[in-house]
C-alpha cells in the first residue's frame, strides 16, 4: 500500500492511493486530501484482514441482471424455481430492476414493503416477496459486491392472524363439500380429509400407491403442474419427511374402491383426473373446490381438508409425534406451531392428579377436624 502525491492540470494537487486486492490485482483511487487517502487504505487493510473487503467499484450490476442469475444457480425443485422466477419478474424487477446493487438503500426497501402493505397484500405475502429480495442481497454480499445488505433491519407487517385462529372444518362441512364438488372429485375430498394429503400429493395419488390388502397408502411423490400449459409430471414430495406410509382408514378405502370401479385409473395409474381424463391440474381442482365453497357457503381452501384430518387425529388423543408422522411434517415444532391450540389443555389432568394424590389425606384431615368440633 502506498500514497503518491500527484499534480493535475492547473497544478491541482491530489493523492493517489494504491493497494492490492485479495486477488493480487493492483488497484488505485484518487483523493483530494492525503488524510482521506490514508484513512481509506487503513480501512482496506482492516477489511482485508477480516475478510470483509469489498471493492469500491463493485456492485454496479443491476438487480435485473443479478437476480435472475442468482435464481438460476439455486438447487430448487422445478415448482419452487417457477414460483421464485415469478416473484422476481413480477415484484422485484419492476421496482428495483434498473438499480445497481450498491445503489439500493434500506429506505427504498422499507418504502416498498410499506406500499405493498398499503395496497392490501397479506402480511405473509409481503414477507414472502421481501425474503426473495433479502436472499438476492445476501448473495450479493457474500459475493463481495456490497458491504451490507439493504434489507437488514427492514420492518415487516405483523400478521393479524395466528395459528391459534385456525378453525378446522367440521365433519358436516367436509360432507357438504364432498357432495357439492363434481362426482368424479368426491373421493378426492374424502381422501384429502382422511389422509391429510397436500394438494399435489392428492392429485398425484396412483393406484399402485394404494395397498388395499395391507390397508396402507405410500406417499413418495406429488404431481407437479406448472402454471399455464407446462407439462404435468411427477416430482418428489415437498420435503424429505413428506415421504411416508399412511394407514388406510376403512372409510377412505371404501370410497377409493368405489371411485376406481366407476372411473377407472387414468394415465400412469392416476386415481384423480379431469373430465377429459387428463392429469388433474391444481388449478382445475382449485376451481372446482372454489365453486363448491360458494355453493355451500363454507369458507375454505382445499388445504383445509388437511387441517381437518389433523383435528380428527388430535381429538382422538393422538400424540404430537403421531400427528407429525402422519402429516409428514419436518419436526414436532412445525406440528405444534400449526395445531398446538387444538390439543386439550392440561387443566383437567392437573386437577385429577392433585385430587387423586391428596383426596385420601385431606378427607381424613377434614373428618378428624369435624369430629373434634363435635
Amino acid at each position: 500500500m502506498s500514497i503518491e502525491r500527484i499534480e493535475r492540470k492547473g497544478k491541482e494537487v491530489a493523492y493517489l492511493a494504491r493497494w492490492r486486492d485479495e486477488t493480487g490485482r493492483q488497484r488505485a483511487r484518487t483523493f483530494t486530501r492525503k488524510v482521506d487517502a490514508s484513512a481509506f487504505l487503513s480501512a482496506v487493510k482492516v477489511d482485508t484482514q477480516r475478510g470483509t473487503y469489498v471493492d469500491h467499484t463493485a456492485g454496479r450490476e443491476t438487480i435485473e441482471a443479478y437476480a435472475p442469475a442468482w435464481a438460476a444457480a439455486q438447487p430448487w425443485r422445478p415448482q419452487t424455481r417457477e414460483r421464485m422466477r415469478h416473484v422476481i419478474n413480477s415484484q422485484i424487477v419492476p421496482r428495483f430492476g434498473t438499480m445497481q446493487l450498491r445503489a439500493v438503500r434500506p429506505s427504498a426497501v422499507q418504502a416498498w414493503v410499506g406500499e405493498m402493505t398499503s395496497s392490501g397484500l397479506a402480511p405473509s405475502t409481503v414477507e414472502g416477496y421481501y425474503r426473495v429480495l433479502a436472499a438476492v442481497m445476501l448473495s450479493a454480499r457474500r459475493d463481495r459486491l456490497i458491504a451490507e445488505s439493504p434489507t437488514d433491519g427492514v420492518r415487516l407487517p405483523r400478521a393479524e392472524r395466528s395459528a391459534a385462529s385456525l378453525v378446522p372444518l367440521s365433519v358436516e362441512q367436509v360432507r357438504a363439500l364432498s357432495d357439492a364438488v363434481p362426482s368424479r372429485y368426491r373421493a378426492l375430498v374424502i381422501a384429502s380429509a382422511g389422509l391429510g394429503l397436500r394438494q399435489g400429493e392428492a392429485c398425484g395419488l396412483t393406484v399402485d400407491r394404494v395397498d388395499f390388502l395391507r390397508r396402507q397408502v405410500r406417499i413418495d411423490r406429488q404431481l407437479v403442474t406448472p402454471p399455464g400449459v407446462g407439462a404435468v409430471r411427477f416430482g418428489p414430495p415437498k420435503t424429505t419427511s413428506s415421504n411416508r406410509v399412511l394407514t388406510l382408514p376403512d372409510v377412505v378405502g371404501e370410497v377409493l374402491s368405489s371411485h376406481i370401479a366407476q372411473y377407472g385409473a387414468g394415465v400412469d395409474g392416476l386415481l384423480f383426473t379431469s373430465s377429459t381424463g387428463a392429469p388433474l391440474r391444481r388449478s382445475t381442482w382449485a376451481d372446482a373446490f372454489r365453486r363448491a365453497t360458494r355453493d355451500t357457503g363454507v369458507s375454505a381452501s382445499s388445504h383445509d381438508l388437511r387441517h381437518h384430518c389433523a383435528s380428527l387425529l388430535i381429538s382422538a388423543g393422538c400424540s404430537v409425534k403421531a400427528v407429525q408422522a402422519f402429516l409428514g411434517h419436518k419436526n414436532a415444532s412445525e406440528t405444534l406451531d400449526t395445531y398446538g391450540h387444538l390439543w386439550p389443555g392440561d387443566e383437567d389432568r392437573i386437577r385429577a392428579a392433585i385430587d387423586a394424590g391428596l383426596r385420601g389425606n385431606v378427607h381424613g384431615m377434614c373428618t378428624d377436624a369435624a369430629s373434634e368440633a363435635l
